[in-house]
């Protein structure tokens, strides 16, 4: 076909033919030309020796395997390549009896981690193209790139560097539909660096089956104290000095195992007179059971409001003692470090009838929590309602907790906002107890992103023998 002006014109379909309506104008294309098959061979030679060569410079230690392989069958035939073998899977035995922990790091997690990377690289094109999270760009599917996997007992921790453009927030909108294309219960998305992600991909429930208390440490460090277990397995540190704590949960979440965690890990600190716990006990059923670990309680509206009183004295005083002297805290017998547990708070600055105790308590806990971690005293606070017309004082607590809630909405008044949409589903957690009881979400200092914890459960009897020993130590005093 000839065009004005022009020369001839090679290429097929470049004109629109096949059009129902016989009045409209032909819609003109580019040229398609035909490359020749040998040069699609040549490409494809270069891209396979390209692939070869770069999997061979990647894997050094690959390599040098599968050189001393060859050189033993040379060398030595097939009786020294056996003889070979049954010395490596000796020495790998070896290793594993001796050197467990060896063995794992070496061996076990490179292996879980490469299967884990298999098994998602086997769904990864078609979830991503179906989630709509490929783009299409030049005639050309970009496709998110499956960098890394950290397979955990439970978690999976998978790297995803981001097709150009993208941003954490997509994947976070399409989470669920990762989830179950990927097989799993549930995808959180984590930022790690420009064009990076992290997809925490929970195979399994780790925290479905209740955690017995922890022992009692030999030595407290109250910046990390051991309340429970995280989801990945490691182990719940929660930090009093120089913060105060604050628990939300619906009636049966488990706030009393968060408590009496907290108790356990000071244990040796309350037996060495180096930390005081004073508690407000509206309900007199929780903390009443262990009242001799307490150096001060109260269960009735008046003196539980001159408990805080008092420890807002006691503040004064020290910051009084320290200032212009020191401008860190030292714990010691002669300054304690003082916990204030304040069960049920909202009892106190809600639903108190009293409207002159109740303006004194909430003065006294924003006096406690404005101030008083430059003097080691700590509030740590329980309640069920988290709305602001129940606790207006939330801010003032550095660590929150948020257990079990009752809407989704609360999830985001404890933890902050945006919480839940970065995987902090307290409003999903298990009512039932032995399944959901001191399962909670909480977001720890080394980042923004909530984790999902569960807090040991302290018994009865545990209670009974902490309390056991310290009348035994005052006794022998």
């Amino acid at each position: 076909m000839r065009g004005k002006g022009t020369g001839s014109v090679t290429g097929e379909q470049f004109a629109q033919v096949n059009n129902p309506d016989p009045f409209a104008p032909p819609v003109w294309r580019s040229p398609v030309y035909r490359t020749p098959e040998f040069v699609i061979w040549i490409v494809q030679l270069v891209r396979l020796v390209w692939r070869v060569v770069w999997f061979v410079i990647s894997h050094p230690l690959l390599d040098m395997a599968a050189g001393l392989v060859v050189l033993d069958y040379l060398n030595l035939g097939w009786l020294g390549l056996a003889a070979t073998a049954t010395l490596v899977v000796v020495i790998m035995i070896a290793l594993w009896l001796r050197w467990p922990a060896l063995f794992a790091r070496l061996v076990t997690a490179p292996l879980r981690d490469a299967w884990r990377h298999f098994c998602y690289r086997r769904r990864w094109h078609s979830v991503m193209t179906i989630t709509g999270l490929a783009r299409p760009y030049q005639g050309r599917v970009l496709l998110p790139v499956l960098a890394q996997v950290e397979a955990g007992g439970a978690v999976d921790r998978v790297t995803v560097r981001l097709v150009s453009g993208q941003s954490p927030a997509e994947f976070a909108d399409r989470a669920e539909g990762i989830a179950h294309g990927l097989g799993v219960h549930l995808c959180r998305v984590r930022p790690a660096a420009p064009g990076l992600i992290i997809l925490e991909l929970v195979r399994r429930d780790a925290l479905a089956d209740p955690i017995p208390a922890l022992p009692v440490p030999d030595r407290v460090e109250l910046v990390r104290l051991a309340i429970g277990r995280c989801e990945d397995g490691s182990p719940w540190l929660l930090r009093l000095l120089g913060s105060h704590v604050l628990i939300a949960g619906a009636t049966g979440a488990g706030k009393g195992s968060i408590i009496w965690s907290l108790i356990r890990a000071l244990l040796p600190g309350i037996l060495g007179g180096w930390v005081r716990v004073w508690a407000c006990d509206p309900k007199r059923m929780e903390l009443s059971f262990g009242r001799d670990l307490f150096a001060h309680y109260a269960d009735q509206a008046a003196e539980m409001v001159e408990l805080l009183e008092a420890a807002v004295a006691e503040m004064h005083r020290r910051a009084a003692d320290f200032g212009g002297r020191t401008r860190t805290f030292a714990v010691s017998v002669a300054f304690p470090f003082l916990v204030v547990v304040i069960d049920e708070l909202a009892f106190l600055t809600a639903y108190q009838p009293q409207r002159d105790l109740r303006k004194r308590a909430e003065a006294a806990i924003a006096t406690l929590t404005s101030q008083g971690r430059s003097v080691g005293v700590c509030v740590v606070g329980a309640l069920q309602d988290p709305r602001k017309d129940v606790i207006n004082l939330r801010n003032l607590f550095p660590t929150r907790i948020a257990m079990r809630l009752d809407e989704s909405d609360q999830v985001d008044m404890v933890l902050g906002d945006g919480a839940r949409d970065r995987g902090a589903l307290a409003d999903q957690i298990s009512p039932l107890p032995e399944v959901g009881a001191g399962v909670a979400y909480v977001r720890l200092e080394a980042s923004p992103d909530p984790v999902r914890a569960r807090a040991g459960h302290v018994t009865d009897a545990d209670i009974e023998d902490m309390a056991a020993l310290v009348v035994a130590g005052g006794e022998g005093e």
